[in-house]
């Protein structure tokens, strides 16, 4: 019986298309429709989805920046520190509490046995908290894309 033929990792060949000069672009792009749909979710009372949407803005801001700096399309990962790391980028002492924060939120909003853990903590104060320090976080990382 013949050997079956090992199939590529999930996701390799997406990695391995040519990029287009635009990939980074479109990645800002998203990020700041992360961050609209953030602030629409906060004007509406929906505090871990404002969570979630800023996680989600950071990373597509990361991946545009990886995108960017090595010319091939970002992993398909979504911890932010991990991603800052393939970007080559120095964070300072709020971001990497941010991005480590976020990436928590990633998955706590995913999973609901999770997601009562935090839900009671999650206030329109703290949402907003997190919103502010988000949009200052991927103004930064959005500066880093040639637009």
């Amino acid at each position: 019986m013949p050997e079956p033929q090992k199939r590529p990792a999930i996701g390799a060949a997406w990695q391995e298309r040519p990029l287009s000069e635009s990939i980074p672009k479109q990645w800002a792009e998203q990020a700041r429709y992360d961050l609209e749909t953030a602030r629409a979710m906060l004007e509406s009372g929906r505090y871990i989805y404002v969570l979630f949407c800023c996680q989600q803005a950071v990373e597509k801001a990361l991946k545009g920046v990886i995108a960017q700096n090595t010319g091939e399309m970002p992993p398909r990962i979504h911890n932010l520190l991990s991603l800052s790391k393939r970007a080559e980028l120095t964070l300072n002492a709020d971001q990497l509490d941010l991005f480590g924060e976020l990436s928590a939120y990633y998955v706590q909003s995913r999973y609901p046995e999770e997601m009562g853990q935090f839900i009671p903590n999650t206030t329109h104060d703290s949402a907003s908290e997190v919103l502010v320090k988000t949009e200052e976080s991927v103004r930064w990382l959005i500066s880093l894309i040639a637009l």
